[in-house]
C-alpha cells in the first residue's frame, strides 16, 4: 500500500476503535477516537521510514520492530497504541498489495504475502484498504465482545453452574 492507504486505514481503524471501546457516541468517544487515532497514524507511517535508509519491506516491516513497539510502552509508560498503527501496515502490505513483507528480516530476506493484494498503484486500492481495515475491525469486535462472552461461559461450565 501507499502513504494514503495507510493514513486511511488509520483514521477508519480509529474511528472504528474509538466506537468499539467507547460506544456512546458522546464527547468520551471522540476522546477515545483522538487518543487513539494519533498513535495508530503515527505507527502507520512509522514502518515506511525505511524508504529513506535501508531496504524497504525489509529493515522496519518485520516482526523485531513490532515487538519493540508492543513493549514500549511497558518499559517507557507512553505511546500504547502506536503498535496497532505499525501491526495494520503490515497487515495492509501483506494482504492489500502484492509484493509482501520480509516478517523475519534480518534473518531473513524472503517476503510474505497473500495472493488478495493489488498493485501499490492500482485504481482498486482504497477500496481494498477500506475491505481489510472493516476485517480489521470485525476482528477487533471479536475480541472486545466475543471473547470475554466465551471466558465467562467456559468458567460457568467448569464451576458446574
Amino acid at each position: 500500500m501507499n502513504k494514503k492507504g495507510h493514513v486511511l486505514n488509520a483514521m477508519l481503524l480509529s474511528l472504528g476503535l474509538g466506537y468499539l471501546l467507547e460506544p456512546a457516541g458522546d464527547l468520551e468517544t471522540f476522546r477515545m477516537i483522538i487518543a487513539i487515532g494519533v498513535p495508530v497514524t503515527l505507527g502507520a507511517m512509522v514502518p515506511d521510514i525505511d524508504t529513506a535508509f535501508g531496504k524497504h519491506r525489509k529493515t522496519l516491516h518485520n516482526l523485531p520492530l513490532l515487538a519493540g513497539f508492543i513493549a514500549f510502552p511497558y518499559v517507557f509508560g507512553n505511546l500504547e497504541y502506536v503498535w496497532i498503527g505499525v501491526l495494520t501496515h503490515y497487515v495492509l502490505d501483506m494482504a492489500g498489495s502484492r509484493r509482501g513483507i520480509a516478517l523475519f528480516y534480518p534473518l531473513t530476506k524472503t517476503e510474505y504475502g497473500l495472493p488478495t493484494g493489488v498493485t501499490v498503484s492500482s485504481n482498486r486500492a482504497d477500496l481494498v484498504t477500506v475491505i481489510i481495515t472493516v476485517l480489521e475491525l470485525l476482528v477487533v469486535a471479536l475480541i472486545v465482545y466475543e471473547v470475554p462472552q466465551w471466558g465467562f461461559e467456559m468458567g460457568r461450565q467448569a464451576a458446574g453452574f
